[in-house]
């Protein structure tokens, strides 16, 4: 059984995209190539701890083990050794990626307080979307009790279109909910 979201793409958007933009080949239609979850832990200098939390929390939102991120240069202001593990990420491909833009979509980013939708202007220039969140607590996995800080992360969505417009295009048709400017 494929994602809900992959067959709902094939089914709808594909067609939708391929009339809106007028593509003559099937595999010119922008798809969603990668989604990056990343949490970046400063604090985690001062309290090794944290990092533990931050590695189950982000593993039991995407359902696979992030990778412990390490410090590149040593900044002495920031009492930061080079080495040192300060965030963890998740690189999503296939089907788990379009479960977890499923979950993110139509559970988490409502549970959001006074959300209004997201930004349209987040975009990088190659249609790809990146979103901050401010805690963790907006995704079902995470049980409250068990949560002692909590965290933000950056969601980035990489996607195989060529400008902004197709990208966005795209993210609509796939039911990300883009605030009215």
């Amino acid at each position: 059984m494929a994602a809900r979201l992959k067959q709902h793409y094939a089914k709808t958007v594909v067609p939708a995209l391929t009339k809106e933009f007028g593509y003559k080949n099937v595999m010119a239609v922008p798809k969603l190539a990668k989604i990056s979850v990343n949490v970046g832990l400063g604090e985690a200098t001062q309290n090794a701890k944290l990092m533990d939390g931050a590695v189950t929390e982000l593993g039991q939102i995407a359902g696979q083990k992030p990778v412990v991120t390490k410090a590149r240069k040593s900044i002495a202001a920031f009492k930061l050794r080079e080495g040192m593990a300060i965030g963890c990420m998740v690189t999503l491909r296939g089907d788990r990626m379009y479960e977890f833009f499923d979950r993110l979509v139509n559970v988490a980013l409502p549970r959001v307080r006074d959300f209004r939708g997201v930004s349209s202007k987040s975009f990088d220039g190659r249609g790809n979307y990146t979103l901050g969140i401010r805690e963790q607590l907006i995704f079902p996995e995470i049980d409250y009790a068990k949560v002692e800080k909590t965290k933000g992360m950056n969601i980035s969505i990489t996607t195989s279109a060529r400008t902004d417009a197709e990208g966005m295009a795209l993210l609509k048709q796939m039911g990300m909910p883009f605030r009215q400017q």
